[in-house]
């Protein structure tokens, strides 16, 4: 009975209360009945082993001395770095998705540098499962955040509790960190923490809509390709793919041809629209090469749920028009094209804990920043616009700055960028102003060749995602920003 959280209290962190499963202990010990068990997922039967390091090196060029830990917890590898001027404040660190083999590994984060300079504290879990389990992520993560102060006295050093714990992740991590702060997680995860802010980056913000994207793009290219599908899953997509970039690309994935444009101009609207950035996204071969391994699916994301999430039925599928009536062929595409609708509950919330897929509602109360890649589009810039949109809904649009960076790549950001919005969250959740961000709904706003100057920041650096050489052509077919 002893699964706590932490909670703010006056600027510190007290801890209280019982996980789900430390919940469900307490009922039995007392006479009460277990809940009913929850079914058994491929997922669940899959084996992960942590990788055991010996340390990791310290940050080149730095001169900040460090404590820096390493070990497994509740079957996650973790790295801890702690400043020896530590500032009392940590954050947690969530990475991107792993794939699916069974060694779990752990990175640094990409603002690091940023961090051990300014005094933070940073620690990162590999999870205890690959895949994209997002509820594994959610629970090692705060599970690891609990733990850090038993570690460093394990470690040799005694710490006070943090004063303030913040978390910030990449992709499948950036949905690690909005879920994480959501109303949702807060009361039904195993291990609770509170954060005191979030910095998701090139996040999957919009849980189950990107994998509603994934659907509509196959089903969109396989109708133009003259496949088209009848029926979901699609039993025979290995074999229709090849047949499918043939009859749309002239050089697959750089250049599409006549009809593949068609897809082109479905895909810009589906992820978020007419924006500088997309042109070199649709032909960057990271990109597409990213989308095309994650078609073909059931619509269990892999084998995280038994039952297929996807939804297609609320895409319009635009290739003549941005916006209003849809065109004649428009009309006629859209009537002609399968719509895959979801099985209910597939993603239910579960009775032991999270769901299995942490959904990200916008119901959050500490201060949110975020940034986004424009020509992104294995997570694309609409991911943005649904929490934008989500977050308005629930009232909690006051807490939400967000950003684009212009560049393609999936992810593809500077270490100045990352810390920059860092660093805007921190100063904010502080007592100051809230930080500038970038207006993510507005067509023509998007539209205009400067959008994503106010943020993007060219300053190169060892910790950096993308390389400047790359992000200078692309960058070189725009207005420049100054």
């Amino acid at each position: 009975m002893n699964k706590q959280h932490a909670t703010h209290e006056g600027g510190g962190y007290r801890r209280i209360g019982l996980g789900a499963l430390a919940l469900t202990a307490l009922l039995s010990a007392c006479g009460g009945s277990d809940p009913e068990p929850e079914p058994v997922r491929p997922q669940d039967s899959r084996i992960f082993k942590p990788v055991i390091e010996t340390g990791f090196a310290a940050l080149p060029g730095s001169s900040v001395e460090t404590d820096r830990w390493v070990g497994v917890l509740n079957g996650s590898a973790y790295r801890i770095e702690v400043p020896k001027n530590w500032n009392g404040r940590l954050v947690m660190w969530a990475h991107g998705y792993a794939g699916t083999g069974e060694a779990l590994t752990v990175g640094n984060p990409i603002m690091r540098r940023h961090l051990v300079e300014n005094g933070f504290a940073w620690a990162a879990s590999s999870y205890s499962k690959n895949y994209y389990d997002v509820r594994a992520g959610v629970e090692d993560t705060n599970a690891l955040a609990l733990a850090f102060n038993k570690i460093a006295a394990e470690k040799g050093r005694t710490l006070a509790a943090p004063s303030k714990i913040f978390i910030t992740g990449i992709s499948m991590g950036g949905h690690i960190a909005a879920a994480a702060i959501e109303k949702e997680a807060l009361e039904n995860a195993v291990n609770k923490v509170s954060y005191n802010g979030a910095v998701p980056m090139c996040g999957v913000v919009g849980d189950n809509a990107l994998f509603n994207y994934f659907g509509g793009y196959q089903l969109a290219a396989m109708q133009l390709a003259g496949v088209g599908a009848t029926s979901f899953p699609v039993s025979d997509w290995a074999a229709k793919a090849p047949v499918i970039q043939a009859a749309l690309w002239s050089r697959f994935p750089t250049q599409s041809n006549a009809q593949g444009d068609r897809l082109k101009a479905i895909v810009m609207n589906m992820t978020g629209g007419p924006r500088p950035f997309y042109a070199e996204g649709w032909a960057d071969p990271a990109n597409q090469g990213n989308v095309w391994a994650s078609l073909g699916g059931d619509g269990t994301i892999n084998g995280i749920l038994n039952a297929n999430v996807l939804d297609t039925t609320g895409i319009t599928y635009r290739f003549e028009t941005t916006s209003g009536t849809l065109s004649a062929a428009e009309q006629s595409f859209n009537a002609g094209l399968l719509k895959i609708s979801a099985v209910a509950d597939a993603n239910r919330q579960r009775r032991d804990g999270l769901r299995w897929i942490p959904q990200v509602n916008g119901e959050f109360s500490v201060p949110v920043v975020t940034i986004h890649t424009l020509g992104d589009l294995f997570v694309p810039f609409h991911m943005e616009q649904v929490y934008r949109q989500r977050a308005t809904a629930k009232g909690n649009d006051k807490w939400l700055v967000q950003r684009a960076i212009r560049d393609v790549g999936h992810c593809a950001f500077t270490a100045a960028e990352a810390a920059s919005a860092f660093n805007a969250m921190v100063q904010w959740e502080a007592g100051g102003a809230k930080p500038a961000g970038d207006d993510v709904l507005t067509p023509a706003t998007l539209a205009d060749g400067r959008y994503g100057c106010s943020f993007t920041n060219n300053t190169p650096s060892l910790e950096d995602y993308t390389p400047p050489a790359v992000r200078a052509a692309h960058q070189a077919k725009y207005p420049a920003c100054n």
